[in-house]
């Protein structure tokens, strides 16, 4: 296993900043949380490249929430405790679908405009739902509340720091004392003290291959709060999207569920519609079960994509813009033809283990958002469930502000004490020395192929001899941000491989084909990776 540290030690007279909350990430769960954070103390936030850049902006379907009076947070629950396929904490879920409707009507007031509908919130239904309960703006939900969220950062003062990456968790005596930084723009490592760090950077879609993920989805919350001793759980579990635009680009346009949650169909090369032959539920089945079923359909024809029909869906141009543009600029008409669609990776499932209030084991240290397991996802997420995540659990951590900031001490002398030089590690100077970028390329070739949608033990045991080998060969170039990146993205694969590979059944978004059935009297719990 990975466990070594691999940045230069900290030095005395380099720049130092001190704060309150640090809160590193951009998307909708580090905004939020620094806007109910700014109630009580400073705030400052640090994001790898610009505010634009997250998940958030780029998520389609909407939010889910129960504010509708023929539904309820209990029939949330049932569905989501469905979906996660018996691994999801429910009292997180609980507190999810009950804290959730609050939440999402704060973010309407701080200027997320959703869809109306005869004067009042339009909702619509994604796949293992059983009610309509998504509120979006268009298929564009993602952008307009991180732009509300944004306006909002800045009426208010709120520093963001861009181009700045997570280096490293600074510790002292098992407690968080604040993070190292690379300011990419000043080529300087910086320190930055606070009273609390919120690690909200997101997941791991640049793993893989084929993704829905921006490219700064790397994984770099994970391995800096791994390297800090922070537990990661349910890492086996990553969701692929069913349904993204079969294209030659690498980070793939996604087709949002709510496309099949209205109408839309599935056809594979003989025109045949045939998800009713692997669920009942046919198109609205769980993403797991859909993304499985196009995998299959895929190999049986010898293709690299099955179809989305979209052409019965009338008005489908206007309820879906942001869809039709970018499929126009791809050259697709859906209102005419079929579209080429297939899985990418999209969302992590596991991720730093917290608890209800967003607390790591490390004193200080919080997670929210993708970056943070807090047990409502389980073994696969329910459409819709994760902007509400974000804010839901930002709020928890918050609900702590006045502990945080009494009873918490900063000191960069503690930190610089305390530091263990026995963690560095340099990178690889000899002649079969790896550049950054081709360990990233040989790495997300590696994970598509054998921790992918389908799984099996010599496939995963491929991987991980493959990641060790990137691991113990990665040099660095003048630019050391692609060498942190990367060692990021290598950690956090070799505890998904790893994970895989112990998980000796199907749950969920884990699929392997040497243990194709779930098998609850041995496998009902989470497999929790600690750095030794």
């Amino acid at each position: 296993m990975i466990v070594s540290r691999y940045i230069a030690p900290i030095r005395r007279d380099m720049p130092v900043h001190s704060t309150d909350f640090l809160i590193i990430g951009s998307g909708i769960a580090g905004l939020f949380t620094a806007l109910k954070a700014a109630e009580h103390g400073r705030v400052t936030v640090l994001t790898k490249k610009t505010v634009r850049d997250s998940s958030t902006g780029l998520a389609q379907g909407g939010i889910a929430a129960a504010v509708h009076e023929e539904d309820s947070p209990f029939l949330h629950l049932e569905d989501t405790l469905e979906a996660g396929a018996g691994l999801c904490d429910p009292e997180a879920v609980n507190v999810l679908v009950t804290e959730g409707p609050a939440r999402v009507r704060e973010l309407m007031e701080m200027g997320a405009r959703f869809d109306m509908k005869d004067g009042t919130v339009a909702l619509t239904r994604e796949a293992a739902h059983s009610k309509a309960r998504i509120l979006h703006a268009a298929d564009a939900t993602g952008e307009a509340i991180r732009a509300a969220l944004v306006e909002q950062c800045h009426a208010r003062s709120i520093a963001v720091h861009e181009n700045t990456f997570l280096i490293d968790v600074l510790t002292a005596d098992d407690t968080c004392q604040g993070a190292l930084v690379y300011d990419a723009g000043r080529r300087e490592s910086v320190a930055y003290l606070a009273r609390a760090v919120i690690l909200a950077t997101g997941g791991t879609g640049q793993l893989y291959r084929y993704t829905t993920n921006p490219d700064i989805a790397t994984g770099d919350g994970l391995g800096a709060g791994f390297r800090a001793g922070c537990e990661l759980v349910d890492m086996e579990f990553v969701q692929f999207h069913p349904t993204v635009l079969a294209t030659a680009e690498r980070q793939r346009f996604l087709i949002s569920e709510a496309v099949r949650g209205e109408g839309g169909i599935l056809l594979n090369h003989r025109g045949e519609r045939f998800m009713s032959r692997y669920d009942e539920r046919g198109e609205l089945a769980p993403r797991d079960v859909v993304a499985r079923a196009i995998w299959n359909e895929m190999l049986s024809s010898g293709q690299d994509h099955v179809f989305l029909d979209m052409r019965g869906m009338r008005g489908a141009a206007q309820r879906f813009p942001t869809i039709y543009r970018n499929c126009i600029a791809r050259g697709f008409d859906f209102t005419r033809e079929l579209l080429p669609v297939s899985p990418a990776a999209h969302y992590m499932m596991g991720g730093l283990r917290t608890n209800l209030n967003g607390q790591t084991r490390i004193a200080g240290l919080y997670a929210c958002g993708e970056a943070a397991c807090t047990g409502v996802h389980g073994a696969n997420r329910l459409a819709s469930n994760s902007l509400l995540e974000g804010i839901v659990f930002g709020q928890r951590i918050v609900d702590n502000a006045e502990e945080i900031m009494w009873s918490r001490s900063i000191g960069f002398e503690e930190v610089c004490r305390s530091f263990d030089y026995a963690w560095v590690r340099e990178p690889y100077r000899g002649s079969h020395a790896l550049e950054p970028l081709e360990a990233r390329r040989r790495l997300q070739e590696t994970m598509w192929e054998h921790v992918g949608i389908i799984r099996d033990e010599q496939g995963l045991k491929t991987a991980a001899a493959v990641i060790d080998d990137l691991y113990a060969r990665l040099g660095c170039g003048d630019d050391p941000l692609p060498y942190y990146e990367v060692a990021n993205m290598l950690t956090a694969a070799r505890v998904m491989a790893q994970a895989a590979l112990w998980r000796q059944e199907s749950r969920g978004a884990h699929f392997r084909r040497d243990f194709p059935l779930a098998d609850d009297l041995h496998w009902l719990h989470h497999l929790v990776f600690q750095r030794r």
